[in-house]
């Protein structure tokens, strides 16, 4: 059996804060937000229907314009991969964040859009080079793997 794996996350929510986009010193983009999924469960006790949220903090390298959109409320699909990092706290305590690298983001609407709505629209992130890699300890910009193209994919 051939040793393969799969890290793939699609997400359908809405945006719980505006977006925030920051420069590495190289003067690479780095948008965050987060992004809340809800789901509904019956409550085995009582029989009642309830609301469960879970909260998704969100990374997009190299989009410094999409941050004006990004606003709280709004609906988004995304597609990317999970991504664990880990940072020493000003303590010195080792601290861990797993975080979604969005690969591709589509604006849906939701609240906030105008009477008229907006239209949605599609961001890819490059994937020629494969996107960008989970930053080193102490790293400012990512780093970027050799990677296979589609072509080579057996399927």
């Amino acid at each position: 059996m051939a040793n393969r794996s799969v890290n793939k996350v699609f997400l359908l929510g809405n945006l719980g804060r505006d977006a925030e986009t920051k420069f590495t010193p190289s003067g690479i983009a780095r948008t965050t937000f987060s992004i809340a999924t809800t789901r509904r469960i019956k409550d085995n006790q009582t029989g009642e229907w309830k609301d469960e949220t879970d909260w998704h903090n969100v990374v997009l390298w190299r989009s410094e314009n999409i941050a004006n959109y990004l606003t709280k409320g709004k609906q988004v699909h995304i597609e990317g991969r999970l991504q664990t990092r880990s940072y020493d706290d000003k303590d010195g305590n080792k601290k861990y964040v797993t975080e979604v690298v969005a690969e591709e983001l589509m604006l849906l609407g939701g609240r906030g859009d105008s009477a008229g709505g907006e239209g949605g629209g599609v961001v890819s992130m490059p994937r020629s080079a494969g996107g960008p890699r989970p930053m080193a300890q102490g790293s400012a910009e990512p780093q970027f793997p050799d990677v296979a193209g589609d072509d080579d994919v057996p399927f």
